[in-house]
Protein backbone atom coordinates (compact mmCIF):
# COMPACT_ATOMS: atom_id res chain seq x y z
CA UNK A 1 0.00 0.00 0.00
CA UNK A 2 1.41 3.43 -0.47
CA UNK A 3 1.87 6.37 2.01
CA UNK A 4 -0.72 8.47 0.32
CA UNK A 5 -3.09 5.97 0.26
CA UNK A 6 -2.66 4.50 3.96
CA UNK A 7 -1.90 8.19 5.64
CA UNK A 8 -3.01 10.83 3.42
CA UNK A 9 -1.10 13.11 1.62
CA UNK A 10 0.61 14.88 4.61
CA UNK A 11 3.15 12.29 5.86
CA UNK A 12 5.56 15.40 6.84
CA UNK A 13 8.34 13.77 5.79
CA UNK A 14 9.72 14.12 1.91
CA UNK A 15 12.48 11.10 2.21
CA UNK A 16 12.13 7.90 1.96
CA UNK A 17 13.10 6.09 4.87
CA UNK A 18 13.05 6.46 8.62
CA UNK A 19 14.90 5.11 11.44
CA UNK A 20 13.18 2.75 14.02
CA UNK A 21 14.30 1.32 17.54
CA UNK A 22 12.77 -0.96 20.31
CA UNK A 23 14.41 -0.71 23.29
CA UNK A 24 13.52 -3.72 25.56
CA UNK A 25 14.29 -5.28 28.83
CA UNK A 26 16.72 -8.42 26.79
CA UNK A 27 16.79 -7.13 23.22
CA UNK A 28 17.30 -3.61 21.59
CA UNK A 29 16.77 -3.57 17.89
CA UNK A 30 16.91 -0.98 15.42
CA UNK A 31 15.70 -0.99 11.51
CA UNK A 32 15.02 1.12 8.74
CA UNK A 33 11.28 1.88 7.69
CA UNK A 34 10.22 2.74 4.05
CA UNK A 35 7.93 5.67 4.37
CA UNK A 36 6.53 4.09 0.77
CA UNK A 37 6.49 0.73 1.32
CA UNK A 38 5.47 0.48 4.93
CA UNK A 39 8.95 -2.41 5.04
CA UNK A 40 10.97 -3.20 8.01
CA UNK A 41 14.50 -3.78 6.46
CA UNK A 42 18.12 -3.87 7.70
CA UNK A 43 16.47 -5.17 11.00
CA UNK A 44 19.71 -5.52 13.87
CA UNK A 45 19.28 -6.67 17.48
CA UNK A 46 21.97 -6.57 20.36
CA UNK A 47 21.22 -7.69 24.17
CA UNK A 48 20.27 -4.22 25.91
CA UNK A 49 23.23 -2.95 28.06
CA UNK A 50 20.81 -3.30 31.34
CA UNK A 51 20.11 -4.30 34.21
CA UNK A 52 19.55 -8.33 32.82
CA UNK A 53 23.46 -7.92 31.65
CA UNK A 54 24.45 -6.43 34.89
CA UNK A 55 22.48 -7.24 37.58
CA UNK A 56 22.92 -5.20 40.83
CA UNK A 57 24.20 -2.44 39.07
CA UNK A 58 22.79 0.84 40.24
CA UNK A 59 19.94 2.86 38.03
CA UNK A 60 21.73 5.86 37.47
CA UNK A 61 24.56 3.50 36.24
CA UNK A 62 22.25 1.42 33.93
CA UNK A 63 20.78 4.18 33.09
CA UNK A 64 23.80 6.12 31.67
CA UNK A 65 25.16 2.62 29.79
CA UNK A 66 21.71 2.11 27.77
CA UNK A 67 21.63 5.87 26.94
CA UNK A 68 25.91 5.26 25.13
CA UNK A 69 24.48 2.25 23.62
CA UNK A 70 21.81 3.62 22.09
CA UNK A 71 23.15 6.39 20.92
CA UNK A 72 26.08 5.11 19.21
CA UNK A 73 23.94 2.47 17.50
CA UNK A 74 20.70 4.96 16.61
CA UNK A 75 23.89 7.31 15.23
CA UNK A 76 25.06 4.20 13.26
CA UNK A 77 21.85 3.28 12.28
CA UNK A 78 20.40 6.83 10.79
CA UNK A 79 23.70 7.21 8.95
CA UNK A 80 23.29 4.24 6.86
CA UNK A 81 19.71 4.45 6.14
CA UNK A 82 19.84 8.58 5.36
CA UNK A 83 16.86 8.71 7.94
CA UNK A 84 15.07 12.06 8.04
CA UNK A 85 13.72 10.98 11.45
CA UNK A 86 13.96 8.19 14.83
CA UNK A 87 11.39 6.49 16.26
CA UNK A 88 11.93 5.04 19.77
CA UNK A 89 9.54 2.54 21.26
CA UNK A 90 10.53 1.93 24.83
CA UNK A 91 9.85 -0.76 27.40
CA UNK A 92 8.54 1.73 29.92
CA UNK A 93 6.00 4.83 30.90
CA UNK A 94 7.21 8.46 28.36
CA UNK A 95 5.57 11.53 28.99
CA UNK A 96 4.31 13.31 26.05
CA UNK A 97 7.29 15.31 26.12
CA UNK A 98 9.54 12.17 25.87
CA UNK A 99 10.84 11.56 29.53
CA UNK A 100 10.87 8.22 30.58
CA UNK A 101 9.04 7.58 33.86
CA UNK A 102 10.44 3.92 34.71
CA UNK A 103 11.56 0.90 33.26
CA UNK A 104 11.37 -2.12 35.52
CA UNK A 105 12.43 -4.25 32.66
CA UNK A 106 15.14 -2.37 31.89
CA UNK A 107 17.19 -1.03 34.66
CA UNK A 108 14.39 -1.99 37.83
CA UNK A 109 13.99 0.85 40.21
CA UNK A 110 12.41 3.94 39.57
CA UNK A 111 14.59 6.60 39.49
CA UNK A 112 14.91 10.04 37.84
CA UNK A 113 13.44 10.48 34.77
CA UNK A 114 15.29 10.06 31.63
CA UNK A 115 15.04 12.59 29.24
CA UNK A 116 15.54 10.50 26.34
CA UNK A 117 14.37 12.35 23.26
CA UNK A 118 15.89 15.54 24.34
CA UNK A 119 19.33 13.35 24.72
CA UNK A 120 18.98 11.78 21.43
CA UNK A 121 18.24 14.84 19.74
CA UNK A 122 21.03 16.55 20.87
CA UNK A 123 23.21 13.37 19.55
CA UNK A 124 21.44 12.91 16.57
CA UNK A 125 20.44 16.41 15.16
CA UNK A 126 17.54 15.64 13.99
CA UNK A 127 13.97 14.94 14.96
CA UNK A 128 13.21 11.98 17.70
CA UNK A 129 10.21 10.73 18.98
CA UNK A 130 9.86 8.70 22.06
CA UNK A 131 6.87 6.39 23.03
CA UNK A 132 6.00 3.46 24.97
CA UNK A 133 6.81 0.19 23.14
CA UNK A 134 2.67 -1.05 23.63
CA UNK A 135 2.07 3.00 22.52
CA UNK A 136 3.87 2.03 19.45
CA UNK A 137 2.60 -1.12 18.34
CA UNK A 138 -0.96 -0.04 18.61
CA UNK A 139 -0.16 1.97 15.75
CA UNK A 140 1.03 -1.73 14.03
CA UNK A 141 -3.44 -2.98 14.94
CA UNK A 142 -4.69 0.61 13.38
CA UNK A 143 -7.81 0.16 11.15
CA UNK A 144 -7.76 3.35 9.30
CA UNK A 145 -11.33 2.19 7.76
CA UNK A 146 -13.00 1.63 10.50
CA UNK A 147 -11.40 2.86 13.87
CA UNK A 148 -12.53 0.28 15.76
CA UNK A 149 -11.81 0.93 19.41
CA UNK A 150 -9.14 -2.06 20.84
CA UNK A 151 -7.40 -2.72 23.83
CA UNK A 152 -3.52 -4.14 22.33
CA UNK A 153 -2.37 -6.61 25.38
CA UNK A 154 1.46 -8.25 25.59
CA UNK A 155 2.30 -10.73 27.73
CA UNK A 156 6.01 -11.58 27.54
CA UNK A 157 8.71 -11.38 30.76
CA UNK A 158 5.90 -8.65 31.62
CA UNK A 159 2.56 -7.77 30.86
CA UNK A 160 1.72 -4.33 28.81
CA UNK A 161 -1.64 -2.93 27.52
CA UNK A 162 -2.66 0.22 25.74
CA UNK A 163 -6.30 1.72 24.54
CA UNK A 164 -6.84 3.21 21.14
CA UNK A 165 -10.32 4.59 20.74
CA UNK A 166 -11.15 8.12 18.78
CA UNK A 167 -7.71 8.05 17.10
CA UNK A 168 -5.74 7.77 19.97
CA UNK A 169 -4.21 5.74 22.53
CA UNK A 170 -5.92 6.66 25.50
CA UNK A 171 -2.97 8.24 27.93
CA UNK A 172 -2.12 11.11 29.99
CA UNK A 173 0.60 14.13 29.30
CA UNK A 174 3.04 11.90 32.00
CA UNK A 175 2.60 8.74 30.61
CA UNK A 176 -0.25 7.36 33.38
CA UNK A 177 -2.35 4.62 31.79
CA UNK A 178 -2.62 1.50 29.98
CA UNK A 179 -0.15 -0.12 32.98
CA UNK A 180 -2.61 -3.43 32.99
CA UNK A 181 0.70 -5.51 34.23
CA UNK A 182 0.92 -3.25 37.30
CA UNK A 183 -2.83 -3.43 38.83
CA UNK A 184 -2.22 -5.35 41.87
CA UNK A 185 -4.51 -8.38 41.33
CA UNK A 186 -3.11 -10.43 44.33
CA UNK A 187 -2.75 -8.06 48.18
CA UNK A 188 -1.78 -10.77 49.84
CA UNK A 189 1.53 -10.31 52.17
CA UNK A 190 3.31 -13.32 50.07
CA UNK A 191 1.93 -12.41 46.40
CA UNK A 192 4.88 -12.80 44.26
CA UNK A 193 6.89 -10.03 43.13
CA UNK A 194 6.88 -7.58 40.14
CA UNK A 195 9.73 -6.53 38.29
CA UNK A 196 9.22 -3.14 39.50
CA UNK A 197 8.98 -4.33 43.17
CA UNK A 198 5.62 -4.48 44.31
CA UNK A 199 3.91 -7.13 44.89
CA UNK A 200 0.69 -9.45 43.47
CA UNK A 201 0.74 -7.21 40.26
CA UNK A 202 -0.64 -8.98 37.25
CA UNK A 203 2.73 -8.77 35.45
CA UNK A 204 4.40 -10.66 38.09
CA UNK A 205 1.88 -13.81 38.01
CA UNK A 206 0.27 -13.88 34.93
CA UNK A 207 3.27 -12.71 32.35
CA UNK A 208 5.78 -15.49 30.75
CA UNK A 209 7.99 -14.86 33.80
CA UNK A 210 5.34 -15.16 36.40
CA UNK A 211 3.83 -18.26 34.38
CA UNK A 212 7.02 -20.13 34.88
CA UNK A 213 7.33 -19.01 38.73
CA UNK A 214 3.85 -20.44 38.99
CA UNK A 215 4.93 -23.68 37.52
CA UNK A 216 7.96 -24.37 39.45
CA UNK A 217 5.61 -23.60 42.66
CA UNK A 218 3.49 -25.97 41.64
CA UNK A 219 5.89 -28.56 40.96
CA UNK A 220 7.36 -28.00 44.33
CA UNK A 221 3.89 -28.56 45.83
CA UNK A 222 3.03 -31.74 43.61
CA UNK A 223 5.79 -33.53 42.58
CA UNK A 224 4.02 -36.79 42.00
CA UNK A 225 2.03 -34.89 39.49
CA UNK A 226 4.75 -33.06 38.08
CA UNK A 227 6.87 -36.10 37.67
CA UNK A 228 3.86 -37.89 35.29
CA UNK A 229 3.21 -34.66 33.43
CA UNK A 230 4.80 -33.39 29.92
CA UNK A 231 6.99 -30.71 31.89
CA UNK A 232 7.90 -33.59 34.39
CA UNK A 233 9.18 -35.63 31.56
CA UNK A 234 10.54 -33.13 29.78
CA UNK A 235 13.05 -31.28 32.69
CA UNK A 236 12.66 -33.62 35.97
CA UNK A 237 14.56 -30.32 38.12
CA UNK A 238 11.81 -27.82 38.02
CA UNK A 239 14.82 -25.45 38.31
CA UNK A 240 15.70 -26.09 34.49
CA UNK A 241 12.05 -25.06 33.33
CA UNK A 242 11.98 -22.41 30.86
CA UNK A 243 9.10 -20.68 29.07
CA UNK A 244 9.72 -22.72 25.67
CA UNK A 245 9.12 -26.08 27.52
CA UNK A 246 5.84 -24.43 29.67
CA UNK A 247 4.17 -23.48 26.06
CA UNK A 248 4.91 -26.44 24.26
CA UNK A 249 3.10 -28.22 27.42
CA UNK A 250 0.47 -26.43 26.78
CA UNK A 251 0.10 -26.95 22.84
CA UNK A 252 0.35 -30.48 23.77
CA UNK A 253 -2.55 -30.40 26.04
CA UNK A 254 -0.71 -31.35 29.09
CA UNK A 255 -3.61 -30.41 32.36
CA UNK A 256 -0.36 -29.81 34.79
CA UNK A 257 0.80 -26.91 32.54
CA UNK A 258 -2.61 -26.00 31.60
CA UNK A 259 -3.37 -25.70 35.03
CA UNK A 260 -0.72 -23.39 35.88
CA UNK A 261 -1.52 -20.93 32.56
CA UNK A 262 -5.25 -20.93 33.97
CA UNK A 263 -4.32 -19.74 37.01
CA UNK A 264 -2.34 -16.70 36.23
CA UNK A 265 -5.28 -16.22 32.98
CA UNK A 266 -8.22 -15.79 35.49
CA UNK A 267 -6.24 -12.19 37.11
CA UNK A 268 -5.84 -11.37 33.50
CA UNK A 269 -9.89 -12.10 32.60
CA UNK A 270 -10.59 -10.45 35.42
CA UNK A 271 -8.89 -7.14 34.38
CA UNK A 272 -10.16 -7.69 30.57
CA UNK A 273 -13.65 -7.56 31.84
CA UNK A 274 -13.29 -4.39 34.39
CA UNK A 275 -11.69 -2.78 30.84
CA UNK A 276 -14.87 -3.56 29.34
CA UNK A 277 -17.77 -2.72 32.11
CA UNK A 278 -15.41 0.75 32.30
CA UNK A 279 -15.51 1.90 28.89
CA UNK A 280 -17.28 -0.88 26.54
CA UNK A 281 -13.58 -2.20 24.43
CA UNK A 282 -14.77 -5.16 23.29
CA UNK A 283 -11.59 -6.12 20.79
CA UNK A 284 -8.45 -7.08 22.33
CA UNK A 285 -5.61 -7.83 20.82
CA UNK A 286 -2.76 -10.34 22.37
CA UNK A 287 0.94 -9.86 21.61
CA UNK A 288 4.30 -11.20 22.94
CA UNK A 289 6.62 -13.60 23.50
CA UNK A 290 4.92 -16.27 25.94
CA UNK A 291 1.36 -15.43 24.06
CA UNK A 292 2.35 -16.04 21.02
CA UNK A 293 4.27 -18.83 22.00
CA UNK A 294 0.80 -20.89 23.17
CA UNK A 295 -0.56 -19.35 20.62
CA UNK A 296 -4.34 -20.11 19.53
CA UNK A 297 -4.74 -21.98 22.73
CA UNK A 298 -3.72 -18.88 25.08
CA UNK A 299 -6.56 -17.04 23.17
CA UNK A 300 -8.96 -19.95 23.43
CA UNK A 301 -8.09 -20.64 27.25
CA UNK A 302 -8.51 -16.74 28.24
CA UNK A 303 -11.65 -16.43 26.28
CA UNK A 304 -12.83 -19.81 28.62
CA UNK A 305 -11.78 -17.57 31.56
CA UNK A 306 -13.99 -14.60 29.93
CA UNK A 307 -17.33 -16.91 29.51
CA UNK A 308 -16.81 -17.78 32.92
CA UNK A 309 -16.38 -14.62 34.65
CA UNK A 310 -19.29 -13.39 31.91
CA UNK A 311 -18.80 -9.61 30.59
CA UNK A 312 -22.18 -7.36 31.97
CA UNK A 313 -24.65 -7.07 29.17
CA UNK A 314 -22.84 -9.59 26.79
CA UNK A 315 -23.87 -13.49 25.49
CA UNK A 316 -21.15 -15.52 25.35
CA UNK A 317 -21.15 -15.65 21.69
CA UNK A 318 -19.83 -11.98 21.83
CA UNK A 319 -17.69 -12.94 24.40
CA UNK A 320 -16.05 -15.21 22.41
CA UNK A 321 -15.40 -13.02 19.71
CA UNK A 322 -13.42 -10.49 21.58
CA UNK A 323 -9.90 -11.99 21.74
CA UNK A 324 -7.67 -12.34 19.09
CA UNK A 325 -4.16 -13.00 18.79
CA UNK A 326 -1.79 -10.72 16.79
CA UNK A 327 0.87 -10.81 13.97
CA UNK A 328 3.06 -13.69 15.30
CA UNK A 329 6.62 -11.65 14.93
CA UNK A 330 8.06 -9.36 17.41
CA UNK A 331 8.43 -6.64 14.74
CA UNK A 332 5.28 -4.55 16.59
CA UNK A 333 7.15 -2.11 18.30
CA UNK A 334 9.32 -0.92 15.30
CA UNK A 335 6.54 -1.15 12.81
CA UNK A 336 4.63 0.50 15.03
CA UNK A 337 6.96 3.06 15.79
CA UNK A 338 7.45 3.58 12.01
CA UNK A 339 3.90 4.10 10.96
CA UNK A 340 3.24 6.34 13.43
CA UNK A 341 5.97 8.81 12.67
CA UNK A 342 4.81 8.36 9.21
CA UNK A 343 1.83 9.33 9.82
CA UNK A 344 2.16 12.17 12.09
CA UNK A 345 5.26 13.74 10.95
CA UNK A 346 8.18 14.78 13.78
CA UNK A 347 6.41 18.33 14.36
CA UNK A 348 5.93 18.69 18.41
CA UNK A 349 2.23 17.43 17.68
CA UNK A 350 3.55 13.89 17.30
CA UNK A 351 5.25 13.80 21.04
CA UNK A 352 1.69 14.98 22.50
CA UNK A 353 -0.03 12.19 20.73
CA UNK A 354 1.61 9.42 22.88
Amino acid sequence: MSESSEYGESSGFSGSALTVADLGGTTLRIARYGTGTGALTDVRRTPTDGMARHPGASVPELQSRIVRQFSDLAAEAVERHGSSALAVAFAGPVTADGRVVTAPTVWGGRGEQLPLRLLLEERLGLPVVVVNDITAAVWRYVETDADQPFCLITVSSGIGSKIYRGGEVLLDPEGHGGELGHWTCDPSPRAPLCDCGGRGHLGGIASGRGALAAARRAALAEPDRYARSYLGLTAPDPERLDNRMLAAAVRAGDAFATDVLRGGLAHLASAITSVFTSIGVRRYVLMGGFALAVGARYAELLTEELVRLGCFGLTGEEIRAMVVLGEPDDDHGLIGAGRLLALRGAAPTVVTAR
